[in-house]
């Protein structure tokens, strides 16, 4: 008894000693355990040496999937036949346990503990009650759960602090972040050179029929502002899931876009012909384009790290004399660094449709 309240008393010094702006540092719990903090503030007890994890849901997957693949022992979901070639082969393979919690969870328990993960990881924004919905998750599977944030602005760090979570991930981490880094850079640099007169508006829609819509402010939209254009789209209630708002398209003639994105499987191709989409000046002149889609929508949904490589593409796009370089190039760049993956002379073929029309 006398050794076990030592223990509880050294635990209990230890953790007073972390300050308020050290969230995330590491404390000591036992030889083979550590606390850590995670971005909801819960103090979670987890195993110095990690290598085997299971993700919480697609974002979480994908994140993970680009620092640590090996290390996963399930997926989200099941990748598509089109997505095989760009992706670890490993995620080809694993068990599926779904979305793990929230309105929308698909979580297979039985799968998740079959494969024995030391613990769950949840990356992505940082919703309001996010701490309650990780001890749920915690107390339902009995495995150590965590969150890290992991939105556009946090998603460099989030990788460092997965760089020391997992065991000899440190460098990749580092990697990973400075070009996450260089990026955001790049893009407050470029677009503090717009005016605001030039700042295009954009409405970056989803699913098949144009008319769901990624509105300003929702996290799906993440990328617009960062390359210093304007979201066209404003409303009160915004969405951030189940595809976006849905607006008519007496609305959209309202917002009267500058530029319009769709989506990958939409009526992209079909609207340069239709008497009504013709009514926008963004289509009549040609300024409407189709976001890659492979592996995942190179803007969001979901909002992971292929936004990383949407600021590059969406900045060259809309403003071609400001962000200067070969999108190519950085297409090739990005698939190598993050998934592993040669695209060779595939790259112009993911932007045919991506570039400005002559």
């Amino acid at each position: 008894m006398i050794r076990r309240t030592a223990w509880v008393l050294t635990a209990a010094i230890l953790l007073a000693a972390c300050l308020p702006g050290c969230a995330g540092a590491p404390t000591a719990a036992g030889e083979d355990t550590f606390v850590f903090t995670d971005s909801s503030g819960r103090q979670v007890t987890l195993p110095r040496d990690i290598t085997r994890v299971a993700p919480s849901g697609a974002v979480a997957t994908m994140l993970l999937a680009t620092i640590a693949p090996e290390y996963l022992v399930s997926a989200g979901s099941t990748p598509s036949s089109s997505q095989y070639k760009y992706l670890p082969q490993v995620l080809l393979t694993l068990p599926t346990t779904g979305q793990f919690y929230g309105s929308k969870s698909t979580l297979n328990l039985e799968a998740l503990l079959d494969a024995a993960p030391q613990v769950v990881i949840d990356l992505g924004d940082k919703k309001d009650g996010i701490d309650k919905d990780m001890d749920m998750v915690q107390k339902q599977t009995g495995i150590p759960t965590l969150f890290i944030e992991a939105d556009l602005a946090h998603m460099a760090e989030a990788y460092r602090t997965l760089g020391g979570l997992l065991a000899g991930k440190t460098g990749k981490a580092e990697q990973l972040a400075a070009y996450i880094e260089d990026t955001l850079a790049a893009a407050a640099a470029n677009s503090a050179k717009i005016s605001e007169e030039d700042r295009l508006s954009v409405m970056y829609t989803s699913g098949a029929t144009g008319l769901n819509t990624n509105a300003s402010g929702s996290v799906q939209s993440q990328v617009i502002p960062l390359v210093g254009a304007v979201n066209a789209v404003v409303v009160e209630d915004i969405r951030n899931s189940g595809g976006g708002n849905t607006i008519s398209m007496e609305q959209l003639y309202l917002f009267d876009p500058d530029v319009i994105l769709f989506a990958t499987g939409s009526v992209y191709s079909d609207v340069g012909s239709d008497p009504v989409w013709l009514e926008l000046s963004a289509v009549r002149e040609g300024r409407y384009y189709e976001i890659p889609g492979l592996p995942y929508n190179w803007m969001s949904n979901p909002p992971s790290v292929n936004m990383v490589l949407g600021v590059w593409w969406l900045g060259n796009l809309l403003y071609p004399d400001v962000y200067d370089y070969d999108m190519a190039d950085k297409t090739r760049e990005f698939y190598s660094l993050f998934w592993g993956c040669d695209l060779a002379g595939e790259a112009d073929a993911f932007l045919a449709n991506s570039t400005g029309k002559n």
